[in-house]
């Protein structure tokens, strides 16, 4: 499902409009970005949380020409789902 399905999709679920269903979508991602940006997290019961993991530096391979290189320590976004959405998605 890409951005616009899901959009319509929600639009169908919720009884809003296309347009006011994308606003929505796009004032959920642009909270859950700005509250990882400060390195928080946002936990919706149930469904997930969206939080940063932190990756040390480390040293790779340039797979082309087998040369080491150093890769930079960064910060990665993370979902982990929650209970409920486990328990819904392996449902027989």
């Amino acid at each position: 499902m890409n951005k616009t399905e899901l959009v319509e999709a929600m639009a169908k679920a919720s009884g809003l409009s296309k347009k006011d269903s994308e606003k929505a979508l796009k004032a959920f991602t642009d909270t859950v970005s700005k509250e990882l940006k400060k390195k928080g997290k946002v936990q919706l019961i149930g469904f997930g949380t969206f939080e940063t993991s932190k990756r040390a530096a480390r040293t790779g391979r340039n797979p082309q020409t087998g040369k080491e290189i150093k890769i930079p320590a960064a910060v990665a976004p993370k979902f982990k789902a929650g209970k409920a959405l486990k328990n819904l998605v392996n449902k027989k």
